[in-house]
């Protein structure tokens, strides 16, 4: 793109957006979360916690997290085994997390990945379910989010199904929150249509529409679909906010029952300079995409930092309305993330828009930076109640 495109497309971009802004009520437009604080949550606000981000640098737990800016925090690194029993790494353990979430009134839930399959053999299921309800009592966990990607094939489907009735039965309603990350593109595998009534609301997992596993410079969490993408199955079905919502709502899901994901991370395609550019490796890999030509980076100590620094430069696509850098002297380098105008407007389109119960994000500690969380302040403005 040369230099007079790249001004019209930023200059539409920042028109498009400034339309947007207009339009929504004035205090939806007030995102200052210092005036912000005072207020109260009514849409669900869910923060994927990793116990490993304690031992990052910089590090994030329990002492890190802005619990009056959430309603759930999905605590992960746990998994289930295939004899049922689960395996619970050494660091995980973090009773403080649980003492400060409860003491400001925001729900844990143990986020829950492992060999689902296996508990189709007879009696493992309920193995499983003793185990787990042992494990939770004991620690006071309020409830399980299951991250399985992805069942796919019929005997998937009916353990999907099989898995979800049991937490259910095992974790009552309203006592318990039951909770699935799902793929934005939905799926039959899911068994949607059975399996609502027994969750208390679905993460729609929108990003990932970028990375190693695609040949050309995709951007990551589109809002809008933008036609302009020359290979949409990389992404599509569901490769935005607005066509994954659609199709979820289209299998049926109640809108109160769904949170639109938030992508607090990014990537970098090192060898492209240009949206939608071809990776040059791709015509040689054995499986014909971008592979380690693409990195991935937190929001919080790398995107925020290059922000027109560095040697990048910031342009919005005037129709995904999400941002993007490409190197400011033209030399390869191409990164799609999300910053706090997207994260903010990607809120308040989904929670107040399309009337969806809420939001989450992957993962809390990636938009920190050691003293801010710029994403999740504007996720925060975003999911309060408009008003006129």
């Amino acid at each position: 793109m040369n230099t007079v495109k790249r001004g019209l497309a930023m200059a539409a971009a920042i028109f498009i957006l400034a339309g947007l802004l207009l339009s929504l009520p004035a205090k939806a437009q007030s995102a200052a979360p210092d005036t912000a604080a005072a207020r109260t949550l009514t849409k669900r606000l869910v923060g994927d916690y990793g116990y490993w981000s304690r031992y990052q640098t910089p590090p994030y737990g329990a002492a890190q997290i802005p619990y009056k800016k959430l309603t759930h925090i999905n605590h992960d690194g746990v998994s289930l085994n295939g004899d049922g029993t689960l395996s619970v790494p050494d660091g995980f353990l973090e009773p403080a997390l649980i003492r400060r979430a409860h003491k400001a009134g925001v729900k844990v839930m143990l986020l829950l990945v492992g060999d689902f399959m296996a508990l189709d053999t007879p009696g493992l299921m309920d193995t499983a379910m003793s185990n787990l309800w042992t494990f939770m009592s004991e620690k006071g966990y309020d409830g399980v989010d299951i991250d399985w990607e992805y069942p796919q094939t019929a005997p998937q489907r009916r353990q999907f199904f099989a898995l979800m009735s049991a937490l259910r039965s095992t974790f009552p309603s309203p006592t318990y929150t039951i909770s699935a990350d799902v793929a934005p593109w939905g799926g039959w595998g899911y068994d949607l249509k059975n399996v609502e009534p027994l969750v208390d609301y679905f993460n729609i997992m929108m990003y990932d529409c970028a990375g190693p596993w695609t040949d050309d410079a995709q951007l990551n969490s589109m809002i809008l679909w933008d036609n302009s993408d020359p290979e949409p199955w990389e992404c599509q079905p569901g490769g935005s906010a607005q066509g994954a919502i659609k199709v979820f709502e289209g299998a049926g899901v109640a809108p109160e029952k769904l949170n639109m994901g938030m992508p607090y991370y990014g990537y970098v395609y090192l060898n492209v300079s240009e949206l939608w550019g071809v990776c040059p490796n791709a015509a040689h890999t054995r499986d014909g995409n971008c592979d380690d030509y693409v990195i991935t980076q937190n929001y919080g100590m790398f995107f925020k930092q290059r922000i027109n620094k560095k040697g990048w430069e910031t342009f919005y696509d005037p129709i995904a309305l999400v941002p993007y850098m490409l190197r400011a002297n033209g030399r390869p380098g191409f990164a799609t993330y999300d910053d706090p105008s997207s994260t903010y407007y990607r809120t308040w389109y989904s929670d107040w828009k399309r009337g969806l119960g809420g939001t989450f994000m992957w993962s809390l500690d990636a938009d920190y930076d050691g003293q801010s969380q710029d994403l999740l302040d504007a996720e925060y403005a975003g999911s309060l109640q408009p008003t006129e």
